[in-house]
């Protein structure tokens, strides 16, 4: 990878490797989950301190037989292992669960057709069709060079069958390394019989070992969760141009344009519209609320029939009722913008609470932070906040009120009246611009 951080855990839809596979594994409820680790150990550690997973260290790393080896110890003997890769990301619950299934009385590899198949080891049968051995490609001869029936890494046997035929494996081959893959043929030596379980299609097994093909897997999974948002309704205008990194779940007649990118848990309600080139991370978008060009969300929860920017900023802990509107190049932080109130242009509101039916005018800022501290501003319904305001929190701003344009208010302002803050328009007559020399 040519990078200081660990394979597992390189970045695949804004998360680790290592991640998919422990999420997709967990999906099957097993009775745990263990991780066999090496290289960049505490990095691999250190991401992982809240998940409940039984860690095993390989040191030195000796290859893939010399890793299930360590993980022996937390096994049961009446159990099935699952031995799955954390550079093989794109593996469905489904085949997992084929995969154990099949091994109920023998060990089962899981493989796939490759139409090249450099790299892999082949899977050697014999004149009955029954799988004998696998090959890795360096220790492969010509003909079985040709086989295109390939090992994916992935396997599933008794425990009790496994722990021997670990103990047998031995390391002369080009490598110098145990072979998981030894054990197919000391099952087959033993008279026991070796299913395969063959998967859909080389990409969902497809391994990552370089930057090429980590973007190889970024397009597929990419395709896979447009497909299943479109299967299940959702018109995405340019699939190949949707970015969903954590979940998205939909509602009915969702729209979404071109480069947005979702990340973590991200609801969209029905009729919801995402314009394009947007930017939405953990939040809540109710019915019927268009999101303009270019606009970025986070943490942010936002109500029925709203409308956002274009070039609008939600930061985390923004809230937006229902009917409310930020317009374009205005910002929200820690702020709730009540019920069909609005902010059209150029305009920050951090700290607040804007009450229903409130006006505020272009340029308005709430200055909520004093240097050490941030402060809050009170907007009560139906104010009206002219344009180039400065409200200086802490502040209240009674309900009915109006702010005239170019004021900057730092004591409380009543309801129901009109409140001004300007030093007095003088005109210096015969000033001259200075002209430049």
């Amino acid at each position: 990878m040519r990078s200081a951080l660990p394979k597992v855990l390189q970045p695949l839809a804004g998360r680790p490797l290592l991640d998919h596979v422990i999420t997709t594994t967990e999906a099957l409820n097993p009775r745990q989950i263990c991780v066999v680790y090496g290289h960049g150990a505490e990095q691999v550690l250190d991401h992982f301190t809240d998940r409940d997973i039984q860690w095993a260290l390989q040191e030195p790393q000796l290859g893939t037989g010399h890793a299930v080896q360590q993980a022996m110890q937390h096994l049961k003997e009446d159990e099935t292992v699952v031995v799955v890769y954390g550079d093989v990301p794109l593996v469905l619950p489904a085949t997992i669960e084929s995969l154990a299934k099949a091994a109920s009385d023998g060990p089962a590899i899981l493989t796939v057709i490759e139409n090249d198949p450099t790299g892999y080891g082949r899977i050697v049968r014999d004149p009955a069709g029954a799988v004998s051995e696998i090959v890795e490609e360096k220790d492969a001869t010509d003909d079985q060079l040709r086989i295109n029936e390939v090992n994916t890494g992935l396997l599933a046997c008794p425990v009790k069958l496994l722990g021997p035929w670990l103990d047998a494996l031995k390391s002369d081959n080009a490598q110098g390394e145990y072979y998981l893959t030894d054990v197919v043929a000391s099952a087959v030596a033993d008279g026991v019989s070796v299913a395969a379980v063959t998967a859909d299609s080389a990409t969902e097994v497809m391994g990552i070992n370089d930057k090429a093909q980590l973007a190889d897997a970024e397009r597929a999974y990419r395709e896979r969760e447009a497909a299943g948002l479109m299967t299940a309704g959702v018109t995405i205008i340019d699939p190949a141009r949707i970015d969903v990194r954590g979940t998205l779940s939909c509602g009915s007649d969702v729209l979404i344009d071109i480069n947005a990118v979702f990340e973590g848990k991200v609801e969209l309600g029905d009729n919801v519209s995402i314009g394009p080139n947007c930017v939405i991370k953990n939040c809540r978008i109710d019915s019927g609320t268009t999101v303009n060009a270019n606009c970025v969300l986070e943490d942010a929860v936002v109500g029925k029939d709203c409308d956002i920017g274009p070039f609008g900023r939600l930061r985390p802990g923004a809230e937006m009722k229902q009917g409310a509107r930020v317009g374009n190049f205005v910002e929200m932080k820690k702020t709730v913008l009540g019920v069909g109130s609005k902010a059209n242009h150029l305009t920050y509101l951090g700290d607040a609470v804007i009450g229903d039916g409130v006006n505020v005018g272009c340029g308005t800022i709430t200055c909520n932070y004093d240097g050490a501290n941030k402060h809050q501003t009170v907007i009560g319904d139906n104010a009206f906040i002219g344009s180039g305001v400065e409200l200086v929190a802490p502040v209240n701003i009674g309900a009915g009120a109006t702010i005239g344009a170019g004021s900057t208010v730092s004591k409380d302002a009543p309801g129901g009246e009109l409140t001004l803050e300007r030093a007095k328009q003088t005109t210096v007559k015969g000033w001259k611009r200075p002209i430049k020399k």
